[in-house]
């Protein structure tokens, strides 16, 4: 007689044991299964499905399901077609055992030419042998080529009322549209990390396994809403573990960084603590850690812990002593940190994949977070610039450790006199500039704004504004059309910002004086023309055939683009040139 383990069913892994052969075992998809099963029920049955989802949410398993319903006669052979498939009738067994001769699975990723949908389309034509419907699934309908797409198309339109299609798809916008609209279209959504942990235990108590539920966490949240990939993991955790799986041999064989070393290494960053944060890192790195792993799971703390300070209440699920510590973290934390935080580590997360050494990447990524800590939001460098003095350290950032100056300050011309400040520095800075004096006519407002870094209204005035009136305290101009409209109430906001008096700045529609731009052409012009006529440059010229006047400078001139125009008196004489002063190249 044979041995007892020669006649043994050999081991099915989890995700085929468990898979789910009716509507009432599937996970996850109850808006799909009600739709389903309410146009089964009333008799509104699609010629066509399609089924959309990332992987391992269960759109073939689905697919198989639809057919088994469709098919199904009941355990005494009367039967039509039901939202709750017996099981046991021929046609149930022979679609669950993928061997019945109605039911046709195509994998569109093997099968993309014409000439199979030609073979299809074909076979669409012949009654069903044994069932009610002849069923086609098409795995991976994206896969097909557009002739073979244009092929099905009149088919899956007008096809023959015993056969159904049943399409499957993870990238559905490579379905042509023609297609998609001739299909009942469901989109199969993420299993919830809640709903992955319930199922999981489920079947750990069905397999008679001991798990954590810290390892059953881990498992669910790597699977990313995929109920395939959650029970491959489990499977892979159960001989892993000998049938004792806890979060500790989880870790190990996801390459996963302990959740509160990670906190850990997370303030250690915000702190400015680079020895810290490279050493944390370091620790993990030999303890098995994927170095861009740590930094996903840094980058999916930031996020939660955002999420923590925005709406506490939306994150359920979660460890009593993990959401204290997460929220003491939130509320010392801003938003414009935390948000820089995610960009600093989602671009060191794209740097370690791609670089040649990950762990010198993951490194790289912490040192500039650490550095990122000490620096001033945008808002506050823009305020603090505005106001004429340096921007202010990030009250986000504390100071190293070591009680030295904040490392932050090594990037820039701001950071070093940051360094070199005394210790009550930042609120000096957050103080409020000194007024300065107020500009007595058009030139110097021009004069103030090219100071104060504003390149763009500086323009603006120089070319597309005429000056009507000017005093302290009052400026009254036409603009041309190429001047922005809110450029009276943009002169008036910044004048009165920086002087500490009410300015009102208004548009006029009298003609004024000539842009400054036009000022400054006819002043250089008399100012050629005036040079032209002075002796020695006129000895110059006849004694040097061909010579001629190239440029003008004024000794003593600055290089402001509003030189020369700050007072409106004529042009100096001739006589006013010293002969000395002429350069030689200049004439």
């Amino acid at each position: 007689m044979p041995d007892a383990t020669d006649t043994a069913l050999p081991y099915r892994v989890l995700a085929r044991k468990y898979r789910p052969s009716d509507f009432s075992t599937l996970v996850g998809q109850e808006a799909m299964v009600r739709t389903l099963r309410n146009a089964i029920a009333q008799g509104r049955i699609a010629h066509a499905f399609m089924l959309t989802g990332v992987r391992g949410v269960g759109k073939t398993t689905t697919a198989r399901i639809v057919a088994r319903a469709l098919n199904c006669i009941g355990p005494d052979g009367k039967g039509g077609p039901t939202v709750d498939p017996c099981g046991v009738c021929a046609n149930c067994v022979a679609i669950s055992e993928d061997r019945h001769v109605d039911v046709i699975e195509m994998d569109a990723a093997s099968r993309t030419g014409i000439d199979d949908i030609r073979e299809l389309i074909d076979g669409v034509r012949y009654r069903p042998v044994q069932a009610r419907y002849k069923v086609y699934i098409v795995d991976e309908v994206h896969m097909l080529s557009d002739k073979a797409f244009n092929a099905l198309l009149k088919t899956l339109e007008e096809p023959p009322p015993h056969v159904k299609f049943v399409f499957a798809t993870t990238e559905i916008r490579k379905v042509p549209v023609t297609v998609l609209s001739r299909c009942q279209r469901f989109d199969l959504r993420r299993v919830p990390m809640e709903m992955l942990v319930e199922h999981f235990q489920r079947i750990v108590e069905a397999e008679k396994v001991d798990v954590s539920p810290e390892a059953l966490g881990m498992i669910s949240r790597a699977a990313d809403g995929s109920v395939r990939d959650g029970l491959s993991l489990l499977d892979q955790a159960i001989a892993h573990g000998g049938g004792v799986v806890d979060a500790a041999q989880v870790r190990d064989m996801l390459g996963l960084a302990d959740r509160g070393r990670i906190f850990e290494l997370f303030e250690l960053a915000l702190r400015g603590d680079a020895p810290g944060a490279l050493a944390a890192l370091g620790e993990l790195h030999d303890n098995g850690a994927d170095p861009a792993v740590a930094l996903q799971d840094l980058l999916e703390l930031t996020h939660w812990i955002t999420r923590l300070k925005l709406a506490p209440d939306a994150t359920p699920g979660v460890a009593d002593a993990e959401r204290a510590r997460g929220l003491a973290a939130a509320g010392r934390l801003s938003v414009a940190t935390l948000t820089r935080a995610w960009n600093l580590l989602l671009k060191g997360l794209q740097e370690t994949l791609a670089a040649p050494s990950p762990v010198r990447a993951a490194e790289m990524a912490l040192i500039r977070l650490c550095y990122a800590s000490d620096l001033p939001s945008p808002a506050e460098a823009i305020r603090q610039l505005q106001g004429g003095g340096a921007p202010a350290p990030s009250p986000a950032g504390p100071a190293a450790p070591n009680g030295s100056a904040p490392r932050g300050g090594g990037g820039g011309g701001n950071g070093a006199a940051t360094a070199r400040a005394p210790a009550n520095a930042p609120h000096a800075a957050l103080a409020p500039a000194a007024p300065v004096a107020a500009p007595r006519n058009f030139t110097e407002i021009v004069a103030l704004l090219e100071t104060r870094r504003e390149p763009r209204l500086v323009h603006h005035l120089m070319h597309d504004v005429h000056e009507v009136r000017c005093e302290p305290g009052l400026i009254e101009f036409r603009p041309r059309p190429e001047a922005p409209r809110d450029l009276a109430a943009r002169l008036s906001e910044l004048l009165g910002a920086w002087t500490g008096r009410r300015w009102i700045a208004s548009v006029s529609s009298a003609a004024g004086k000539p842009t400054l731009a036009e000022q400054r052409t006819q002043h250089a012009g008399d100012a050629r023309s005036r040079a032209e006529q002075h002796p020695l440059v006129q000895a110059i010229l006849r004694t040097f055939p061909g010579a001629r006047l190239d440029a003008v400078r004024v000794p003593g001139a600055d290089s402001s683009i509003v030189a020369g125009l700050a007072d409106t008196s004529e042009p100096p004489a001739a006589d006013d040139y010293p002969v000395d002063e002429i350069p030689e190249s200049d004439a």
